[in-house]
């Protein structure tokens, strides 16, 4: 007689050549959830897969150097999420302190959200900044994604107050469309 449990098959795994198909696929689907009523349904109908994809693919195969790492949330063998991270030196006027990290992406399939996945994800890559010596992480968040500042308040990290804008693409009269992301971070 078969055991069942209430425990399902979920894993964080290093991504592997192959994965980038589902993660751009992953990427591109949170994004389009997420960030369409900030970016703009054209930005993100300007979205190419294949370019993604490709991104992906190098992130994975030929990191830019020691400390990048890309992640993959799996249900069963099915990869559902995603995050990268890359090193954060100390700063030239503080060199005392302590490096840090950044969490570059982190998106989960929409169809496997609010399961585990993104929460798996980040400790996860907070474990593996942990182990290359790094004391802190900071991500970015898009003014209008409440649902990723909810989750990593829930998590500890908070908005410390740097702010950047980015142009996000043009509007039909010519101007220049900008967003706004503010910085979250967290002593690990």
């Amino acid at each position: 007689m078969p055991l069942f449990t209430d425990n399902a098959d979920v894993s964080v795994r290093p991504a592997v050549r192959g994965d980038e198909h589902a993660i751009a696929r992953i990427q591109v689907e949170a994004w389009q959830l997420s960030h369409v009523e900030v970016l703009g349904q054209g930005a993100l109908d300007l979205l190419d897969a294949s370019a993604i994809e490709a991104q992906w693919a190098s992130a994975v195969s030929s990191p830019p150097g020691a400390g990048y790492r890309v992640l993959v949330a799996c249900d069963g063998p099915t990869v559902v999420g995603v995050v990268s991270v890359a090193p954060v030196p100390a700063a030239e006027d503080r060199p005392f302190d302590a490096p840090g990290g950044a969490i570059l992406a982190l998106e989960v399939e929409p169809a496997h959200q609010r399961v585990g996945h993104g929460s798996r994800l980040l400790a996860a890559a907070v474990d593996t900044l942990r182990e290359d010596g790094a004391d802190q992480v900071h991500t970015w968040v898009l003014d209008g994604d409440d649902a990723r500042a909810q989750f990593l308040a829930s998590a500890g990290l908070g908005p410390d107050d740097v702010v950047r804008e980015l142009v996000s693409g043009r509007m039909p009269d010519g101007s220049v469309r900008t967003v706004t992301e503010h910085r979250w971070s967290a002593s690990i």
